[in-house]
């Protein structure tokens, strides 16, 4: 896991001196990684982009009245999710598959350009499996397996408990397996 520049109490430290600059250092240290949340989510590039403005406009108006009980890395990606779901519910065509999207829509994960196309291909297999998930089940499994968060953080974020957040991210984890080995 790559090491955010700043933690979230120095974030939080930098907000409380200055909302304006620690808003940017905010940004800065999240925006990707809040994109590819939802890029995960909604697949369409432009509907990703679009939902993670929303999710900065969100969060930049929430943050004077932010409640600091739990994570600040788990409140952004609370607002992300509800962005990503308010996106998916406006769009009028549901996407079902990947195969519907146009090869420059279909998600991938950042690189440093040098992968091989099998390791594209199981990506794209991996990709598929998990918009076939329940919503919950592929919110789970994105949050703990791409964003290596705590089943405490996902249950905030899913609004449940720790433990239904462990047994979605282990029914999607076996969901995702099953489907790998009936479409290999």
């Amino acid at each position: 896991m790559t090491r955010l520049p700043l933690t979230d109490e120095e974030l939080t430290r930098s907000l409380e001196e200055s909302l304006e600059q620690g808003f940017l250092l905010l940004m800065g240290a999240y925006n990707e990684r809040i994109y590819w949340h939802i890029r995960r989510l909604v697949v369409v590039h432009e509907d990703a982009e679009d939902a993670a403005q929303e999710t900065w406009i969100r969060v930049y108006r929430a943050l004077p009245k932010r409640d600091r009980a739990g994570s600040l890395r788990s409140w952004i990606y609370t607002i992300a999710t509800g962005e990503a779901l308010r996106s998916l519910e406006r769009r009028r065509e549901p996407i079902t598959a990947l195969e519907d999207l146009l090869p420059s829509q279909l998600p991938h994960a950042p690189s440093d350009g040098g992968q091989a196309v099998s390791e594209e291909e199981i990506l794209l297999r991996l990709q598929q499996a998990i918009l076939r998930l329940p919503q919950k089940q592929q919110l789970a499994f994105n949050l703990r397996y791409y964003e290596e968060m705590s089943y405490e953080d996902i249950a905030r974020v899913i609004d449940g408990t720790p433990s239904s957040a462990k047994a979605n991210y282990h029914l999607a984890k076996e969901r995702i397996m099953k489907y790998l080995k009936e479409n290999d």
